[in-house]
């Protein structure tokens, strides 16, 4: 009779979307008798909405409880060994273990594992500027986070709040310091709002932002941030001005958290996030895994690695992991570069290359830019929206798209995201089957007529 089959044991590090997303994955298809998993999670939280934080301290979301999917308790009595502020300090790959340390107790502890998975997120860019760290200077990266920002605005009296940056997050902040009735500066390194568009798109948001109240600072660079005799922030310097301020709050981007990785030798790609194989795993080794906003990702346009930060794409790559270190096998190909967002009710999406991705790659290229309405004309309440497409010049492949509108913009981005990751061209997007109806189209959809003129354009060569 052949002896029982040991049980293996699964080591998580990170307990939001990617990490928890693989161990829970992992405990569907493996039973505790045949997989012990244990997750660290150096917070107070696992399974939360990071994505959520700016509407809950704009008021949109009522609470913290709203933003968090599944609580430790909900993970353990589904047999995943949760321990909470303990934050892992050390790998070493040769004796199979992770040491992790206590962060209430000071306890240090060695843990052997079988199977790794590294989901250790991003952390925000915060420069080292005087004053980066005084009182009233606020990042939103975790619940901590927000609930840090949300009593310090209990206790401000001012009104003033400065925004620095102007992507994603810096956007987001700008419209909740706007809910909380601030008078609201974003002060923006690049030449315009979401340097994730091209400038002439990022100029509609400007101007849609500057139509909200908003001041937007551009082509600025923030050389310190100025306290008072308190010691607290008061202003937001540049080279050429100051911006008063009650509240700061950076809204910079993230870059990934790979600090372990990195002292452990695991391969780490150009933009700073772990390399891995089509299946998650990290390349190299074969009892190592990663996902979420610490890796690289294949991008299916350009054909090579970038840094994306999203939950969609690390809930997915939890999965995945979780489906192969259960025994099966499943793999992330990649992706097109999706991305919506909004301020107030301006919608924002892109997807796939800009023009100066297309020329970094080497590709000549066309664009198209039209106006059009969310719905038919003369229905009403049908909101304006911009739609540019870029295509390649010989095959009319589509490279990319952006959107600026209000209602009924943002998620027709989707389906120039189908047409970019099955490669169609835009004379095929034209004929494409989509809904019509007065109240949600024109009888051209903005994206088909988009395509019909960057067809043209192609054509004409």
């Amino acid at each position: 009779m052949s002896a029982p089959k040991q049980r293996e044991r699964l080591v998580v590090i990170g307990g939001d979307a990617a990490g928890m997303s693989a161990a829970s994955q992992a405990r569907r298809m493996r039973t505790p008798d045949e997989l012990e998993i244990v997750a660290f999670e150096r917070g107070g939280f696992t399974s939360f909405s990071a994505c959520g934080i700016p509407y809950w301290v704009g008021g949109t979301v009522d609470g913290l409880e709203d933003l968090v999917a599944r609580s430790p308790e909900e993970h353990r009595a589904r047999g995943i060994d949760v321990r909470m502020r303990t934050e892992v300090t050390a790998l070493d790959l040769t004796g199979h273990r992770v040491r992790s340390h206590d962060l209430d107790s000071g306890t240090v502890t060695w843990t052997g594992y079988d199977r790794l998975v590294i989901a250790t997120g991003a952390r925000p860019i915060r420069p080292p500027l005087p004053g980066i760290d005084a009182p009233g200077v606020h990042g939103v990266q975790t619940l901590d986070d927000g609930q840090a920002l949300l009593d310090t605005l209990r206790k401000t009296t001012g009104r003033r709040a400065v925004v620095v940056g102007a992507g994603y997050i810096g956007l987001e902040m700008a419209e909740a310091m706007l809910h909380r009735g601030y008078e609201v500066t974003v002060v923006n390194s690049a030449v315009a709002p979401m340097s994730t568009l091209d400038p002439d798109m990022g100029r509609l948001v400007h101007d849609a932002m500057t139509a909200m109240g908003i001041r937007v600072v551009n082509d600025a660079e923030v050389t310190k941030i100025l306290t008072g005799e308190d010691g607290r922030a008061r202003a937001v310097a540049t080279d050429d001005a100051e911006y008063p301020a009650d509240i700061v709050v950076l809204g910079i981007g993230v870059r990934p958290e790979t600090t372990l990785a990195r002292a452990a030798g695991l391969p780490i790609g150009d933009h700073g996030g772990l390399l891995t194989d089509l299946s998650m795993r990290v390349r190299g080794y074969e009892d190592i895994w990663a996902g979420g906003d610490c890796v690289e990702v294949l991008d299916l346009v350009a054909g090579r690695e970038r840094h994306i930060a999203l939950g969609t794409h690390a809930n997915k790559h939890g999965q995945i992991i979780g489906a192969n270190v259960g025994g099966g096998y499943a793999t992330f190909p990649g992706v097109v570069g999706t991305a919506v967002s909004k301020i107030c009710d301006l919608e924002i999406a892109r997807t796939g290359l800009r023009e100066k991705d297309a020329r970094a790659s080497g590709r000549q290229y066309v664009t198209a830019t039209v106006e059009s309405t969310s719905r038919a004309g003369y229905y009403p309440d049908a909101g304006r929206m911009t739609v540019k497409m870029l295509a390649e010049r010989r095959t009319g492949r589509l490279l990319g798209v952006q959107i600026i509108g209000r209602e009924g913009a943002a998620k027709r981005v989707d389906v120039a995201a189908v047409a970019l990751a099955t490669g169609l061209s835009v004379e095929q997007m034209v004929n494409l089957d989509l809904g019509y109806a007065p109240p949600f189209s024109p009888v051209w959809d903005p994206v088909l007529v988009a395509a019909r003129k960057a067809a043209r354009a192609v054509q004409a060569g």
